[in-house]
């Protein structure tokens, strides 16, 4: 049978998602669940590959099981074995053509960062500047990233293609904490970090906010700022 199932993990305790090796990483840990619960090896396809230090509330991974178990019955079994830095949410059954990747149809991500007082607590789940933040300047600076755009100079690595859409930016605060909501079709590795980065160096002043908009439109290779991981979270994602 074929199964989605969706996750909840804290991000500071693995190397990424993906399987690296023998270092700990979400894939391995669920791989290595699944492989004893079905007696035989299984492979975790994921909807997004979040790299190290980033945290998931909706993360979803398909895969195939040999033996037939109930959905109620796997989340128990999974839970048993994934825990205490994973969590699994919900397990549907889905048709044997379903993938977690390639049937996305969006994509929300968050960054949170403290505005406040820093808390030591915080430190591995939202990003504490030493500065302040010009909250105005940052929005101003998410609608040059609304709409189709070729994201090559917000993206970590080479890629051929590094268009993607971007439906929505949205701004909330909860106390001190300031929320930045992404939703999109597709997010490539080190993007939303890449683009909060820069609207965090407009924010602070260290950057003109035309460098943005060149970034965006120039076939040049501009570097800008990374966003640390500890804010980021992969949300939900939509089918």
């Amino acid at each position: 049978m074929h199964y989605l199932v969706t996750l909840a993990y804290d991000g500071s305790k693995f190397f990424g998602f993906q399987r690296l090796n023998e270092k700990l990483s979400v894939q391995k840990v669920l791989e290595d669940a699944l492989t004893k619960i079905n007696k035989k090896d299984v492979l975790v396809k994921g909807a997004g590959r979040t790299d190290r230090g980033v945290h998931a509330n909706g993360q979803r991974i398909s895969f195939k099981l040999d033996i037939s178990i109930s959905e109620d019955g796997l989340k128990e079994a999974l839970n048993s074995l994934v825990k205490p830095y994973i969590y699994i949410k919900k397990v549907q059954v889905v048709k044997d053509d379903f993938h977690a990747r390639f049937n996305v149809k969006k994509k929300t991500y968050l960054y949170k960062i403290n505005l406040g007082e820093y808390n030591p607590l915080y430190t591995d789940y939202i990003y504490q500047p030493e500065y302040k933040l010009n909250i105005d300047k940052m929005k101003e600076v998410a609608k040059f990233y609304l709409g189709i755009h070729d994201f090559h100079n917000f993206v970590s690595g080479s890629r051929e293609d590094a268009k993607a859409i971007i439906y929505s930016i949205d701004f909330n605060m909860d106390n001190d904490i300031l929320i930045i909501t992404f939703q999109g079709k597709s997010f490539y590795r080190y993007m939303v970090r890449n683009l909060v980065g820069m609207m965090i160096e407009v924010a602070r002043g260290k950057v003109d906010i035309k460098k943005v908009e060149e970034m965006l439109v120039s076939d040049k290779v501009i570097s800008g700022y990374t966003a640390p991981a500890c804010g980021l979270y992969l949300d939900e994602i939509e089918y």
